[in-house]
């Protein structure tokens, strides 16, 4: 089968976002926050808890749990990945974690105030089943569209993830504010049973809709697993930062790409803690908010493609972020819901766009002869953890020693403002090639 700019193949791929999309928008950003903050609580309703034992504030738990997941992923995605490439099983390796992380996921179904413990272990799971099975996904880039159809892929995959994770959040929303439409009743709501059997809907629709990718993608070698293959993976990997070094524009995108990703992902994980806990928005509004913001960033992903064919992607990378520093600056001084909603629907308009463009624009800027795509992309996926893991951690940090959110988000604007310098180094042509 032709694999290359093969529409039925790119559809097929562009599933598994439609598939994984689901936890980044049920679990770490609306329903599971949620529910989360009502149900992780002390004595007296207070925020501090009790985790194996230690006293922690529930919002800082809730940040380090995705420090320590990505910081995982960090640790283990140089080994997985070139082993992957050695063995040409990508395809397993994705499916391993993506099956990680449907499993955790279902496992929210039993979250109750008692098991807090083991709940939070599957939270982190499930992070690392979402980010260890999509740096696999993201290495087939190369293997199934050519490089001037890398943004158009991309922003088709992240267009299906959008769509996919809507549908199942309105469902999700239907049985959570309307439960007699599915035969349950308001108590069942108000216990919280609805929300957990939406974490258990995630996890079978992850897991479902990721056959039709693992069905339709370029077929694994069938090489014998060889304990060699981990010192030649590590190896690999090292061979491949020294060839990065060796690229100044490579160079210089990873290190912008790992400060203003920074901030972004840190704005997604913690944008819904920092509207119940700052800003009291009561649920149904949070709610109907969140899901605006994955409407409006349908269009912006493809407004992405769109000035990165005008301008080049540096210079629509650089007007991506520019709009991103005025989020944190807005969120400081924002005092009421109204001016939340403005500065969500702009998250909304440039989320979807720089996940997007910074996909692939790195898959533009990995050399034409190199055939070890994984390891590449797993230095790309180590340096997005580690921006996941560096945000969070000083987020949770800021807010445990100040006391306030609101002070956290500050340092997101040193991020971006120093990610936008980083860009303006990088020269702005549609297709990097030395």
């Amino acid at each position: 089968m032709n694999y290359i700019n093969n529409k039925k193949i790119w559809n097929a791929w562009s599933m598994y976002d439609w598939a994984n999309s689901v936890h980044n928008l049920v679990i770490t950003t609306v329903i599971f926050p949620i529910y989360y903050h009502a149900t992780a609580v002390g004595e007296n309703g207070s925020e501090i808890v009790k985790f194996f034992g230690f006293e922690i504030n529930n919002n800082t738990l809730y940040t380090y749990t995705i420090s320590a997941a990505a910081l995982t992923l960090v640790l283990l995605s140089p080994i997985l990945t070139s082993i992957a490439d050695y063995s040409g099983r990508k395809k397993m390796f994705m499916k391993f974690f993506c099956y990680l992380g449907a499993a955790s996921c279902a496992y929210f179904f039993f979250f109750t105030k008692g098991n807090l413990d083991t709940v939070m272990i599957a939270f982190g799971l499930s992070i690392v089943g979402w980010g260890g099975s999509v740096v696999f996904y993201n290495s087939f880039i190369p293997q199934i569209a050519t490089e001037e159809n890398y943004d158009k892929l991309s922003a088709r995959g992240f267009v299906f993830g959008y769509i996919g994770s809507v549908i199942l959040l309105v469902f999700n929303l239907l049985m959570i504010l309307k439960p007699e439409l599915f035969g349950l009743s308001k108590a069942d709501s108000d216990s919280g049973l609805t929300s957990r059997i939406a974490f258990l809907t995630v996890g079978i629709w992850w897991l479902g809709f990721a056959q039709i990718p693992f069905y339709f993608l370029p077929k694994d070698q069938s090489k014998p697993f060889q304990f060699s293959w981990i010192k030649k993976g590590i190896l690999g990997l090292r061979d491949v930062i020294l060839e990065v070094r060796q690229n100044k524009i490579l160079t210089k995108f990873l290190t912008a790409y790992f400060t203003y990703y920074l901030g972004v992902m840190t704005v997604i994980y913690v944008a819904t803690l920092f509207a119940e806990g700052e800003l009291k928005i009561p649920r149904d509004g949070l709610i109907a908010t969140l899901l605006l913001i994955q409407l409006v960033a349908i269009p912006g992903s493809y407004l992405a493609s769109f000035l990165s064919r005008k301008l080049g992607n540096s210079r629509a990378l650089q007007i991506e972020v520019a709009i991103w520093f005025l989020v944190p600056l807005g969120a400081y001084f924002t005092t009421s819901a109204n001016e939340f909603y403005i500065i969500a629907c702009v998250v909304g308009l440039v989320m979807g766009g720089i996940q997007s463009l910074s996909r692939s624009t790195y898959a533009k800027l990995i050399p034409e002869e190199v055939g070890h795509t994984a390891a590449y992309f797993s230095l790309y996926d180590i340096l997005e953890k580690a921006s996941i893991m560096a945000g969070t951690f000083i987020f949770g940090f800021l807010n445990s020693y100040t006391g306030s959110m609101r002070t956290s988000i500050l340092f997101l604007m040193v991020a971006f403002f120093i990610g936008f310098l980083l860009l303006l180094r990088i020269p702005s042509k549609n297709v990097y090639r030395d």
